[in-house]
């Protein structure tokens, strides 16, 4: 339920509006105004369906704003501020208006006017998938059977809501569209993802031993939807679908009986061969392309066979951003390999203090990085690294933040959260260091030892593992600090 207050708000904002919105006919524009509560910055993004930038919207004194759209193309819209990213569906006659809380981006948001309820309803169902989506390491657990029925009856659930809604609502061909495959495709990215959570690296062989009709999905795939190209649903799909498509290429090639190894080079060629031979469309198609040779390239791997996976990538993408995109990140790396010196970049303290990284290093140090549009992260990562500190208290642990938004923003989560602000930098440089220090995941983070080189550029603290390749790094330091004191 809306508070009176937020109910409030959106009347006024309603009021504000409406003179430019009423008697407004035509089939070819919409308008999209709003209001955003504790702005970022002072203005916002609008993107159209290609993802091409429209316009840059400023906000106004009261941090509203209010644009018309020449020449729609109806489809997904999106709109940036800050460093967070919200679709929204635009068709001709339109006019949303939108107000969210910078401080709670997506639970905040609220659409009114012309338009608003199947924006409403896109953005329930985006929300309800996320929230399934945390639940899937639970659910995996179930025997295949009983998950496959499990997620079938979800699905006819939501579907049979959305009928019930459309009874109620009239809305297009495309809206209808548009939530069904959010709908479908958010349950087959969890029958995709499923095979690697339930057997697990030692038994994914038996991902063949599956029911015969756990993929029955797959004979409704399209794999050149356009339309959904830049949605999230249809892409957690097709990312979790290549890797387990390649999967029976792999055993194909390798012993039956063998760990499955989801970094051998061989086995992410075997996705860039799927991408390149079942998707024909370029945006899809380079998307795909870029994000599977990009997860290969920012492990841990020698430069020869990073190298050997550019090339491969290199051959089949027809992005030029992307493919100069790819060189930089592989180039990034190479100073990031183990035993290099940590790139020297510059961050800034929690008391505006600036300092070069390496000066702040004097013990083995891991180095993780949050941004403060993502609440689950930084909450998980500061919480880890709590635990962390008191099994390895010979360490130095640095957070750094990664936007570049206004310094309130980064300041207010840490004291909100009681963050300790001692070793909470955020980067001077937010572009240039991301590149520098190939920040990709906010997972990542960087392990030096007390004179700054490294000793592993690709880590997660999140892994099962960590503790345990911790621990074994740190020894194998130890004992060249030995042999080197002999």
């Amino acid at each position: 339920m809306l508070n009176l207050r937020i109910v409030s708000a959106i009347i006024i904002i309603s009021s504000a509006f409406s003179c430019q919105f009423k008697g407004e006919k035509t089939s070819d524009y919409a308008y999209i105004g709003g209001e955003i509560i504790n702005p970022k910055n002072n203005s916002i993004v609008l993107f159209n369906t290609d993802g091409k930038i429209i316009d840059s919207i400023n906000l106004d004194k009261n941090n509203r704003f209010i644009y018309k759209i020449e020449n729609l193309h109806p489809g997904l819209h999106s709109i940036t501020h800050g460093g967070e990213y919200q679709m929204l569906l635009l068709e001709p006659n339109d006019s949303i208006m939108l107000r969210l809380n910078t401080y709670d981006f997506d639970e905040s948001l609220v659409f009114t006017g012309h338009g608003a309820k199947k924006n409403n309803y896109l953005l329930k169902t985006y929300l309800s998938g996320e929230k399934e989506a945390k639940k899937l390491v639970r659910y995996s657990k179930m025997e295949p059977e009983t998950f496959n029925v499990f997620v079938e009856k979800r699905r006819q659930k939501q579907l049979d809501d959305f009928n019930d809604f459309l009874v109620k609502n009239e809305e297009s061909e495309f809206f209808k569209s548009i939530i069904e495959a959010n709908i479908n495709y958010n349950t087959y990215a969890d029958k995709e993802i499923y095979p690697f959570a339930y057997f697990g690296n030692n038994k994914l062989i038996h991902v063949k031993d599956l029911p015969e009709d756990f993929f029955d999905h797959r004979k409704d795939i399209d794999y050149n939807a356009t339309y959904l190209s830049r949605f999230f649903a249809y892409n957690r799909f097709l990312f979790s679908h290549i890797d387990n498509l390649a999967v029976h290429k792999y055993y194909e090639n390798h012993p039956y009986h063998s760990k499955f190894n989801r970094h051998s080079k061989d086995y992410n060629k075997y996705k860039l061969d799927l991408i390149d031979s079942i998707v024909s469309d370029p945006i899809i198609k380079n998307n795909l392309l870029k994000y599977k040779a990009r997860e290969y390239i920012s492990y841990n791997h020698t430069e020869a066979d990073a190298n050997d996976i550019l090339q491969y990538y290199l051959e089949k993408s027809t992005n030029e951003e992307d493919k100069l995109y790819m060189n930089d990140l592989v180039c990034s790396l190479k100073l990031l390999r183990l035993g290099n010196p940590l790139p020297n970049i510059s961050i800034v303290n929690y008391d505006n203090t600036e300092h070069l990284i390496n000066s702040i290093i004097t013990k083995p140090t891991i180095i993780y990085f949050w941004s403060s549009n993502s609440k689950s992260q930084y909450r998980n990562s500061h919480y880890m690294v709590d635990k962390l500190k008191s099994e390895f208290s010979d360490m130095d642990f640095v957070s750094i933040n990664i936007n570049d938004n206004n310094d309130k923003f980064w300041k207010n989560i840490i004291d909100n959260y009681k963050f300790p602000t001692v070793n909470e930098f955020k980067f001077k440089n937010s572009n240039e260091a991301r590149k520098t220090l190939a920040v990709n995941y906010l997972n990542k983070c960087i392990i030096v030892d007390e004179n700054g080189i490294i000793l592993h550029p690709n880590a997660n603290i999140f892994n099962s593992d960590f503790n345990s390749m911790l621990e074994e790094l740190l020894q194998k330091k130890h004992l060249m600090v030995k042999q080197d004191a002999l």
